[in-house]
């Protein structure tokens, strides 16, 4: 299963109020969390995540897992030239990191990733041992038992 723990979520979203470009008290980039939200479902025997990167560089994109962490990290940047002249800048920029708590019943070595179209998809399977099996019953005689 795949959890997702934040404790802090209502905290970014008013910290987004107060300190965005568009929010009371003036200029700042934007948390990521709001700027690169995702989706997670499961899809048969995986799990699937789907996170918004639009103007990502591909070669910016790292994903890696820690035991049960999987964690993204993008850097989306944009430098006018000396002759520009901005006159509004809302889109965020910069570099950015987001943590998900993989389960223990997820098979972290065999997750894939894709980026297309400003989308990174993550496919992660759930670990063999966690899937439902059946269990072949004999008919006759018990197995044997050890009596400790």
């Amino acid at each position: 299963m795949l959890m997702r723990f934040d404790p802090f979520r209502e905290l970014d979203r008013l910290g987004q109020q107060l300190w965005s470009r568009n929010g009371l008290w003036g200029s700042r980039d934007g948390f990521w969390a709001a700027a690169a939200p995702l989706d997670a479902y499961r899809q048969g025997d995986r799990f699937v995540v789907q996170v918004d990167l639009p103007g990502v560089e591909p070669s910016s994109i790292d994903v890696s897992v820690d035991r049960n962490v999987l964690t993204i990290k993008a850097d989306r940047s944009w430098a006018p030239a000396e002759v520009d002249e901005v006159l509004v800048s809302e889109r965020p920029r910069g570099s950015f990191s987001r943590q998900l708590f993989l389960g223990e019943a997820l098979d972290a070595d065999a997750i894939e990733a894709s980026y297309d179209q400003g989308v990174l998809t993550l496919a992660i399977p759930v670990a063999d041992s966690a899937k439902p099996r059946r269990v072949a019953v004999t008919v006759g005689s018990a197995p044997e038992l050890n009596a400790a």
